[in-house]
């Protein structure tokens, strides 16, 4: 009776020692007396005690190595580089994975390092940047030939960060801050060239439209001074001394405006009844003297001919 317990005991440690259980997406390598004996995938599985073991489990799924690599671009220029790769187990060649390497990441870290450092060398650092996905792809290319004979599938190759010296990169952003600089200013001396333009031309409008204000102003005053001096003449004065009355009429006008501002400038002007008169002899004498000259310089011409 006393064995019954022990045999119950024995028995369930046998059937716990023959069961594991192998996670999703994951396959464990079962080994028989130290020698490979078969893979098992996902779910409940069995194994003899003590005959078979777990030697391993390989993860399925699509992983991620980073690595950074510091190299010297065309241009002399010491420049670090982060590549990622994303890569997986083939599920056909789980034993291939487990015993023909014994460090993966250590393998496709040196394939990384030696794709770089030849591509990166025959680059300038600006076509480093642009070009970062022809290393990228002469990464994966590189890799897929390396390992899929070890049973790993590379995925996609990314160079997710390049970053050169500090010095480098200070020099940089003076250069693009002073290339900014330059198309600014010379954004500002065109809107100033234009402005210019704008404001010579209201300019001009603006002397065309006051010229030709004052044009309409003469020519109402003209057509005023020959109402008047018809009004006159209907009354039986003649037209010079109508001409007479209307400049001294303008002329006491003048005086009584400029004494009406108190801000103006001190103005002297005879004042006495004859000066308009004189005003008008003079006008008269300046346009003869003036029709004068005109008749001599055409006569002159003539002669000339």
């Amino acid at each position: 009776m006393a064995l019954i317990p022990i045999l119950i005991g024995l028995s369930i440690f046998i059937l716990l020692a023959s069961v594991f259980i192998v996670k999703q997406q994951t396959a464990a390598i079962i080994e028989r007396f130290g020698k490979f004996h078969s893979i098992r995938q996902s779910g409940l599985q069995f194994k003899i005690p003590v005959f078979d073991r777990i030697a391993g489990k390989l993860s399925l799924k699509i992983q991620q190595l980073d690595v950074i690599i510091e190299t010297k671009t065309l241009d002399d220029v010491f420049v670090k580089l982060k590549v990622s790769v994303q890569y997986k187990v083939i599920r056909d060649k789980v034993y291939d994975a487990f015993y023909m390497l014994d460090y993966p990441h250590d393998q496709i870290t040196s394939y990384v390092f030696d794709v770089v450092r030849a591509e990166v060398p025959k680059m300038k650092l600006d076509d480093v940047f642009v070009k970062k996905d022809d290393i990228a792809i002469a990464v994966k290319s590189e890799l897929n030939d390396a390992m899929i004979e070890y049973g790993y599938d590379i995925i996609k190759t990314l160079v997710t960060d390049i970053d050169p010296d500090g010095q480098v990169k200070e020099a940089m952003n003076r250069i693009n801050a002073s290339e900014r600089e330059k198309i600014a200013a010379q954004f500002e001396g065109d809107a100033q060239r234009i402005l210019i333009v704008e404001r010579a031309k209201a300019e001009a409008e603006s002397k065309r439209l006051q010229g030709q204000g004052i044009a309409d102003q003469r020519r109402e005053i003209a057509r005023g001074l020959e109402e008047s001096v018809e009004v006159l003449n209907k009354v039986g004065i003649n037209s010079q001394e109508a001409s007479a009355l209307i400049v001294v009429t303008q002329h006491y006008d003048t005086l009584q405006s400029i004494g009406q501002e108190t801000n103006s400038n001190l103005i002297l002007l005879p004042n006495s009844p004859q000066a308009g008169s004189q005003m008008l002899n003079d006008m008269v004498a300046s346009f003869t003297a003036s029709n004068q000259i005109g008749e001599a310089m055409k006569n002159m011409k003539k002669k000339d001919e």
